[in-house]
């Protein structure tokens, strides 16, 4: 009878030490993406990227068009999300400038005017100026302006991570 009492504990003992071991190596599997994605941005710098965006020829004098690129954050797993947008405007002087296409105030779309020479926010009322700048709304700062060269024939512009702004209470 004893004999039996302690071949029941030990085996209660081992029972319970195995569903410890197994709960403790599930939530380290567990924790593990949870973990990366909160220390992801401290070691991502986010590096900067030249690309092409098009021609010299398929961009007219005075014109705005929209451009599409892969963003500078470029992991294999990224899919749609790696692809960002901007306005690129060719101006009369044969300069180039480029605005993300991307709202400081929560990131939605941005669309040119033509008419009004204005981007417009379709989110939250957003407008600005066909410089970047603010002209109402609740955007807190200009558009994000990426740097443009031409190389070669081809336009490029040095990409970066998508330029949104941190909401602070």
């Amino acid at each position: 009878m004893k004999q039996e009492k302690e071949i029941s504990e030990s085996r209660r003992n081992f029972l319970m030490k195995f569903s410890l071991g197994l709960g403790g190596i599930a939530a380290l599997l567990a924790g593990i993406p949870i973990l990366g994605a909160l220390f992801q941005p401290l070691i991502k710098k986010g590096e900067q990227k030249w690309r092409v965006v098009g021609k010299l020829t398929d961009f007219a004098k005075g014109e705005t068009q929209l451009i599409k690129f892969r963003n500078a954050e470029e992991d294999a797993w990224a899919g749609v999300s790696a692809k960002s947008a901007g306005w690129l405007r060719h101006k009369e002087n044969g300069e180039f400038e480029c605005f993300s296409a991307n709202c400081t105030h929560l990131g939605c779309p941005v669309r040119w005017e033509k008419d009004a020479e204005l981007f417009m926010c379709p989110c939250h009322g957003g407008v600005y100026y066909k410089d970047g700048t603010v002209a109402a709304g609740p955007p807190p700062k200009s558009l994000t302006q990426y740097s443009v060269r031409v190389n070669k024939g081809n336009v490029e512009v040095k990409t970066a991570p998508i330029p949104l702004t941190k909401i602070t209470a």
